[in-house]
């Protein structure tokens, strides 16, 4: 024969299984497995590189050079997104300039203050061409890396190699490559 449970039978096996789960609760780690939500930082810096576009035969590639700005908000312990702008330019009187922007994931590793990373980002590039010939943009991906070092509780100094690929960019791709050297306040 089966037996109809009553709703206050029901209630009461209901709050006697919820207490004795929360005797079991009370033995979990009560430390906190993160220190906060989310990490960001927003950076300037210094970059120097040298792109390959040849204006006439005897150039082998422009050297380039100027500011960097980038924000990073890591979301997990090791995951995170990093937005970038660079404005680098050849220093004669042709007005020749690259100004990129781009957005894309990092992956970043912790070792007390030394915190190396690796990036892909997907953006857009503008180039001036000598002479004021034309200013175009174009798609661009890019692979970086390097390493932020914590060296005061809210700064960061960063050191990164990053490698562009301008699509569609007339001849060929331009590709230019990258050192920039910054600084950041990690809030």
């Amino acid at each position: 024969m089966i037996r109809r449970i009553t709703p206050r039978a029901a209630a009461l096996m209901l709050l006697m299984l919820c207490i004795g789960a929360a005797s079991r609760l009370d033995a979990q780690v009560t430390a906190p497995t993160a220190k906060r939500a989310a990490d960001l930082q927003l950076g300037v810096g210094f970059s120097y590189g040298k792109h390959d576009y040849e204006f006439t035969p005897l150039d082998d590639g422009t050297r380039i050079n100027g500011l960097s700005f980038y924000g990073t908000l890591d979301v997990r312990p090791h995951l995170g997104v990093e937005v970038a702008f660079h404005q680098l330019g050849t220093h004669k009187s042709d007005h020749e300039y690259e100004r990129s922007y781009e957005i894309g994931p990092r992956y970043v590793l912790h070792f007390n203050r030394i915190n190396p990373y690796a990036r892909v980002a997907y953006g857009r590039g503008v180039f001036n061409f000598p002479q004021d010939i034309a200013n175009l943009a174009y798609n661009m991906g890019v692979i970086a890396g390097g390493v932020d070092v914590n060296v005061l509780r809210h700064v960061n100094v960063r050191g990164e190699y990053e490698y562009q690929r301008w699509f569609s960019f007339p001849i060929h791709n331009l590709q230019p490559q990258m050192v920039t050297v910054g600084v950041a306040y990690h809030f």
